[in-house]
């Protein structure tokens, strides 16, 4: 379960830095997009009164899907805030490597 400190957006980048992800944002989108497709396709199943199976083949499909972004991102987060961070130094080199640790323990409880 979700606690709004969970989902709450943060904000660790300063105003004009890229984030991590920039050079493959496009990819992502379509990613999103796709999921997007994807859970209107289970409500419409759920409509429809499809077997059970099929519309958990599908859940089991797209939560798939989301994990797979949320691991390109963790990724991406990894090898340049925290990279970056790290090779500066001092508290927000911390701040940054317990951030992302959060974050991955959140993922990994999901």
């Amino acid at each position: 379960m979700t606690t709004t400190e969970d989902a709450a957006p943060h904000d660790g980048h300063e105003a004009g830095a890229h984030v991590g992800y920039m050079q493959r944002k496009d990819d992502y989108l379509r990613r999103l997009r796709r999921i997007e497709g994807q859970a209107r396709g289970l409500q419409r199943m759920v409509e429809e009164e499809a077997y059970c199976i099929d519309i958990l083949t599908q859940v089991s499909a797209t939560t798939r899907a989301l994990q797979n972004v949320a691991l390109g991102l963790v990724e991406e987060h990894l090898a340049h805030c925290v990279a970056d961070a790290v090779a500066t130094g001092g508290p927000e080199a911390d701040a940054k490597v317990r951030e992302a640790s959060e974050a991955i323990a959140r993922l990994v409880r999901s």
